[in-house]
């Protein structure tokens, strides 16, 4: 008796043509737009930087060395080539900290998002679908979050909590959140009454998979997008509390920390708060354009003809 393969299912190779079609088409839109394009390659470059940051970084983040306030040999004759972008007001290599900072943010921004993404969906899905007045009381709490400043709400709960990285990035993620929680709501509140959600319900699909299997996949497109945008309103906000000494402590290598420790040396080591603000800098901007790429690929209204 001979072996034989099972056939493949039609309607499982069928979804995987499908999705392969759409990652397609999405990248032939995405990358018209050549902004997009250099800041997804940047944040990949940054990416790759924070996971070999232990091999790419020429010392460790909190070694010493008797050299303090050492100007990049680049900007003036003399330097130290051993440390390339010069060194802090402690004696750390610049460069070293910068690359080590950059796991810093990252891990900030997928940790925020996820919390965010994760607890807003679910919420959102819940307040859309059911309605009424477990609807209008959770709409309320959202409004009541959104009235305040976002770095003030974020400085509030820090407070309460203790300043630490960790409770930093769960104050920034609760601030986050009312966002996720609208914006899935009303994406909800816009495909339950469509024709295949009613006859789902006339085929007697249980509540829960009516509302994850079904409704949530054609509410995801906005919601990726809210996501690569916030993911650098997350950086720049624990860069903010950083700063503000109320987010990583020190000798925590993150780029707000590094900010907040260079402020009384800004006139006679410039290099010491330029550095990390332009890294700030870069990597947002760099999020920023690729996630208005991720926008206009997914929109069918402004994509270009």
């Amino acid at each position: 008796m001979t072996d034989t393969l099972a056939p493949i299912p039609e309607d499982l190779d069928n979804r995987k043509t499908t999705r392969l079609a759409l990652l397609i088409e999405f990248w032939k839109y995405f990358k018209e737009n050549k902004g997009a394009v250099a800041g997804m390659w940047f944040f990949l470059f940054i990416c790759l930087i924070a996971i070999f940051a232990d091999v790419v970084a020429p010392h460790t983040a909190v070694e010493q060395f008797r050299d303090a306030l050492l100007v990049p040999p680049v900007w003036q004759e003399g330097g130290s080539w051993k440390f390339i972008l010069g060194t802090d007001p402690v004696g750390r290599d610049m460069l070293s900290r910068l690359i080590y900072g950059s796991r810093y943010s990252l891990f900030v921004g997928c940790i925020v998002v996820s919390l965010a993404l994760s607890v807003g969906i679910i919420v959102g899905l819940i307040s859309g679908f059911v309605g009424g007045i477990l609807d209008t009381l959770i709409m309320r709490i959202m409004d009541v979050i959104l009235s305040f400043p976002a770095i003030l709400l974020a400085l509030a709960l820090v407070a309460i909590l203790g300043p630490s990285l960790v409770n930093a990035m769960i104050a920034i993620a609760i601030v986050q959140q009312p966002h996720y929680v609208r914006l899935t709501r009303a994406a909800v509140m816009g495909e339950r009454s469509k024709d295949y959600v009613t006859a789902a319900r006339v085929a007697g699909v249980k509540t829960p998979r009516l509302m994850f299997n079904t409704i949530l996949p054609n509410c995801l497109a906005p919601l990726i997008v809210q996501g690569a945008l916030s993911f650098s309103t997350a950086i720049l906000d624990a860069a903010a509390l950083g700063f503000l000494g109320m987010g990583a402590q020190p000798p925590t290598p993150e780029w707000g920390t590094m900010l907040a420790e260079a402020r009384e040396f800004i006139l006679r080591a410039w290099w010491v708060v330029t550095l990390p603000g332009i890294a700030i800098l870069l990597t947002v901007l760099a999020i920023n354009l690729m996630g208005d790429g991720i926008r206009d690929a997914l929109d069918p209204k402004l994509r270009r003809s």
